[in-house]
């Protein structure tokens, strides 16, 4: 699959890296030399410089026989006029990327559509969405869904009296007085992802991924010594698009409160958020925090613009006894350091924006990656048995599995299994597999005929 991407920043690094991976044909096309010499050093991709909207430029990157053309550039109207090429070219799917949230509303004079646009993708909205799950999830470093919600990854970091230190995970798995089945995919342990087999030992301060239908969560949660209690209460710092969306999602069903420094946009907001009591004030000043009882908050989320603001106020916030703080970076490479030191979830609108491109390609693809994390070395793929392949033909315990690799869920015909050691897979399943990248290549041997 032939697959062109116009802007080569964050969102297109990412994407970029993880299609690739996939053994598609991947062209960037940007305009900065530095990042199309970063793409070149770090990618096996195929490197255009030069303005992405340009026909000439996207004719070099053979936009007419693209299956896909990612528009991802940090100006909207170069993905749009972009796109439109694009689509006259006759490229046959284009997703965009669009800042401004106008060009998608109702009364917007200018429509997404009319420039051959098949998907477009707000950041600020994305990453609204992963905080909102957050937020329902307030014990949880990350909470991902899959299968429309019926299956969830959750993020757990584990605290000294969880029931579960020094347990294998074959003994948690295998005690027979639960009616209910999870999985184990992944421990951050120490900076360093691990993908847990039958005899791996969990220690303190582990953060663990696991795979459960979303109807055994709560059972899940006292397994592992959580209580899994209602959000009521939470704190917004930052009068962002992000803030201000994440206030209008969240005011109806629990109380909410914004901190805005400027005093201006916090007059603005208290005139048009109306049922979220605002607050002028600096979400850095201890005092504020103590005078606004954060101690006795269920989240405190910091979304403003600066990510230093973000960092220290979320730091803080920990530090002062908020039960969850929740941390937005621009710098994707602060987020595996920031998970590390467990001052709460940490995640980045530009990640979420990636995992958003890459589950929309997924659902055209046999096999190509869902999801894929800054924190943990370990991408989520979808793989779909071909008839006669290895995998179809003895319970997986017998299969030679790479070890950084573990078969997590089996949807047959809309039923959804959590994997184990004597699942069979069919040519009918659809399988989630989560995966060190090096492990790719064999897995996907596996899964051929």
């Amino acid at each position: 699959m032939l697959i062109v991407i116009i802007g080569v920043g964050e969102v297109g690094f990412h994407v970029a890296k993880a299609l690739s991976q996939e053994d598609h044909d991947i062209v960037v096309i940007d305009i900065d030399p530095a990042k199309c010499r970063r793409a070149t050093e770090s990618l096996d991709v195929i490197v255009v410089e030069g303005n992405g909207a340009s026909p000439r430029n996207l004719s070099a990157a053979n936009v007419q026989e693209a299956d896909y053309v990612l528009c991802l550039t940090r100006v909207d109207e170069v993905n749009l006029i972009a796109s439109q090429q694009a689509h006259e070219l006759g490229a046959k799917k284009i997703i965009a990327r669009l800042r401004n949230q106008q060009y998608t509303a109702r009364d917007s004079i200018i429509k997404p559509e009319k420039f051959g646009i098949d998907l477009v993708i707000h950041p600020e909205k994305e990453a609204c969405k992963e905080i909102v799950q957050l937020v329902r999830h307030s014990y949880a470093t990350q909470v991902m869904d899959f299968e429309g919600g019926r299956v969830q990854m959750i993020g757990i970091r584990l605290d000294k009296d969880s029931p579960i230190i020094g347990k294998s995970v074959r003994e948690i798995c295998e005690e027979e007085d639960r009616d209910f089945k999870f999985g184990i995919i992944t421990v951050l342990r120490d900076g360093e992802s691990h993908v847990p087999w039958s005899d791996y030992i969990f220690k303190y301060n582990d953060t663990a991924y696991f795979i459960v239908k979303t109807k055994w969560l709560e059972p899940l949660m006292n397994l592992l010594g959580k209580e899994a209690t209602p959000t009521n209460s939470i704190i917004i710092l930052g009068g962002s698009k992000m803030g201000r969306n994440l206030a209008e999602e969240l005011q109806k069903e629990m109380s909410v409160r914004l901190i805005e420094k400027k005093r201006d946009k916090a007059e603005w907001l208290a005139s048009h958020v109306k049922d979220t009591m605002i607050i002028h004030g600096d979400g850095t000043d201890v005092e504020l925090l103590k005078s606004e009882n954060i101690q006795d908050a269920d989240s405190f989320i910091a979304v403003t613009e600066s990510e230093q603001t973000n960092l220290l106020s979320g730091m803080l916030a920990h530090h002062l006894g908020v039960k969850q703080s929740v941390i937005h970076v621009s710098t994707t490479e602060y987020m595996p350091i920031v998970h590390e030191i467990g001052v709460g979830a940490v995640l980045s609108k530009n990640m979420s924006t990636v995992n958003s491109i890459l589950r929309f390609i997924a659902s055209d693809e046999t096999e190509t990656s869902v999801m894929t994390f800054d924190e943990i070395d370990v991408e989520v793929i979808e793989f779909h048995p071909e008839p006669g392949s290895k995998v179809t033909k003895v319970p997986l315990e017998e299969i030679n599995f790479p070890e950084d690799s573990i078969v997590g869920m089996t949807n047959h015909h809309g039923t959804l299994s959590i994997a184990r050691g004597s699942t069979q897979l069919s040519d009918e399943d659809n399988v989630l597999v989560f995966a060190k990248s090096k492990a790719v290549p064999k897995l996907k041997r596996l899964f051929e005929s």
